[in-house]
């Protein structure tokens, strides 16, 4: 099989998609790191956006985590998207929604005010919602076959966990299906192995970084969540 390189940077949920996918086939593959604020030339002219994940496949490149992730499950085994065509335009079709409930928990995470923590936390369990009503019985989004569904939905649970940790939102409140399927990705080896050993002092120190005054240590405000 051709030489696969992943370019990554440590926190990207989207790399993290590509890893879960090659985790999940036993697949070989080499890691990259970029620094996404200060991006070297050569990565520039091999990412249109200037985004990651770029998977190197040999000489050539390949962009987007979608496109990435579709790419290795026609190449290796298991298949994590159904055969059938509309069963796999379906699934597409909710990893849409949840890359919305990404971006979510990317404004939660850079929230600069009460107003907009609480905006993206409804705004998410907008999503949830109906994620509720489309969850098959068993522990993953199709039932017991974990699908690409999953690898994109993991990076996702995971960051509302980690914001729920820090500071007790309810994100997951009255979503109990919801929060079931988060803590089967979540105790996935797949997911557990895509992340780095260090990656929630990682993420606390991102927060931290931002400076939002919604993970400060005074939890008053929550009483607007009441």
């Amino acid at each position: 099989m051709t030489n696969l390189t992943l370019v990554s940077f440590n926190l990207c949920p989207y790399v993290q998609r590509s890893v879960i996918a090659l985790k999940e086939k036993g697949m070989d593959y080499a890691v990259e790191y970029v620094d996404l604020y200060d991006k070297p030339d050569w990565f520039l002219q091999i990412s249109p956006f200037g985004n990651v994940p770029v998977l190197k496949v040999g000489d050539q490149v390949l962009f987007e985590s979608a496109v990435i992730t579709e790419y290795l499950d026609e190449i290796a085994a298991p298949r994590l998207h159904p055969e059938d065509p509309l069963q796999k335009a379906i699934h597409r079709a909710w990893i849409e929604v949840i890359s919305a409930g990404l971006v979510d928990a990317y404004k939660l995470m850079i929230a600069n005010s009460e107003e907009e923590a609480i905006a993206a936390v409804h705004s998410v369990q907008e999503k949830f919602t109906r994620l509720e009503g489309r969850l098959a019985d068993g522990e993953y989004f199709a039932s017991e076959k974990f699908s690409l569904v999953d690898a994109a939905a993991a990076p996702m649970m995971q960051r509302l966990q980690w914001c729920e940790d820090i500071k007790p939102l309810g994100i997951f409140d009255n979503h109990s299906r919801v929060a079931q399927w988060r803590d089967a990705l979540l105790a996935r080896p797949s997911v557990i192995d895509s992340v780095l050993p260090d990656i929630v002092d990682i993420f606390v120190e991102y927060i931290k970084g931002n400076r939002s005054p919604v993970f400060k240590t005074d939890p008053t405000w929550l009483g607007t969540f009441a």
